[in-house]
């Protein structure tokens, strides 16, 4: 099975896309920050047409018309991480909660540092959108492709 890429820019940032058939499996943000490292493997295919309809879903969200995204996802995780994505993807647009809401609503509220380090290998953000998630007093806390960009997201869904 092919294993297809894009790369596109937005208003934020060059956004990198990354799946098959079963799914996306990676949105890499080139902000210039934070610490996530992605790289193109050689054997993927560059394939703009596959990714046509997410391009477009992500450039709506990002314009301010979209709240949501109906895309078909296959992050690549151990159980507890899929769990804690699957968890994201609950909180809705222009919401955010804490780590430790995150962990109270997996059932383990002394998770609160695990749930984070879910977050932080989260291989879709915008789409699993791990930027929602705060710290307890309100802090940005971190995020993988830099705080600058995080607080971007978050000011364009309070507007939302």
């Amino acid at each position: 099975m092919s294993f297809f890429y894009t790369s596109f820019m937005t208003p934020l940032c060059e956004i990198i896309l990354a799946g098959n058939e079963q799914g996306l499996s990676h949105l890499h943000m080139q902000t210039g920050e934070g610490h996530r490292v992605f790289e193109i493997d050689p054997s993927w295919v560059r394939n703009d047409d596959f990714f046509v309809g997410i391009t477009k879903q992500i450039n709506e969200f990002l314009a301010g018309e979209r709240t949501e995204f109906d895309v078909r996802l296959n992050p690549q995780g151990t159980d507890f991480q899929r769990m804690v994505w699957d968890e994201l993807r609950r909180i809705p647009c222009g919401e955010t909660r804490s780590y430790k809401d995150v962990a109270i609503a997996l059932g383990n509220e002394n998770a609160s540092r695990a749930v984070g380090t879910a977050n932080g290998k989260n291989p879709i953000p915008l789409i699993i959108p791990c930027h929602r998630v705060i710290a307890a007093n309100g802090g940005l806390a971190g995020f993988a492709h830099g705080t600058k960009i995080k607080q971007k997201l978050l000011d364009l869904e309070a507007k939302a």
